[in-house]
């Protein structure tokens, strides 16, 4: 009997394995782009009742439906219809576990809104200060079609511009797959650059 085909590998089972398990119990998290709410709920079951999530999203369509999957799952995250780059207004430096981010445009919505390079640049940057030592960002990039390749090319520069003396950054792609397949980037925290450390 011929057994039916597995489903291939997706750039989120890569991002919510890595979820699973870096992120624990008691963690503060951001969900840096809600979306339809998968992230944050993943976030918040991970997090447990003594952790937090913060979630964003400049559509309050997703902001809504973020809640609404939350409340269906008696779960709760602190949620903001504003820009990712203002996340540091949120929580303190070096305070938080994991930020997930999803650049591209929302699932199910208009391709004509979408992610771009100076907001997504200045989000990353508050991000990698909010983060603990030991904490990581991950990041799923989707490009091509209405939004072209513009913000793919300044993430990848950013992120290869990172000084490797205080961050990981792995990149996993799908080279053997047609069109424009989105990737996912993990990036951890290994230690506080100097720039960051608090003035005495």
């Amino acid at each position: 009997m011929k057994q039916p085909a597995k489903r291939q590998l997706g750039v989120l089972d890569l991002a919510h394995r890595f979820l699973r398990e870096h992120v624990q119990e008691g963690d503060l998290c951001i969900d840096a782009t809600c979306g339809r709410g998968n992230d944050t709920r993943l976030l918040c079951e991970l997090t447990g009742a003594s952790g937090k999530v913060i979630g964003f999203d400049i559509q309050q369509e997703a902001v809504d439906a973020t809640a609404a999957l939350l409340r269906e799952c008696g779960m709760q995250a602190e949620l903001h219809c504003e820009s990712h780059a203002d996340m540091a207004q949120y929580a303190a430096p070096e305070t938080v576990s994991c930020v997930v981010f999803n650049f591209g445009w929302l699932p199910r919505g208009s391709h004509e809104i979408f992610t771009r390079a100076e907001s997504s640049i200045a989000a990353l940057n508050a991000a990698l200060r909010l983060l603990k030592p030991g904490g990581a960002l991950v990041l799923c990039i989707y490009y091509g079609g209405a939004n072209g390749f513009s913000e793919r090319d300044a993430l990848n520069e950013y992120l290869a511009a990172l000084d490797s003396r205080y961050y990981t950054v792995l990149q996993c792609s799908f080279p053997n797959r047609t069109g424009c397949p989105p990737y996912a980037v993990f990036v951890t925290k290994d230690s506080t650059p100097p720039e960051e450390e608090p003035a005495c």
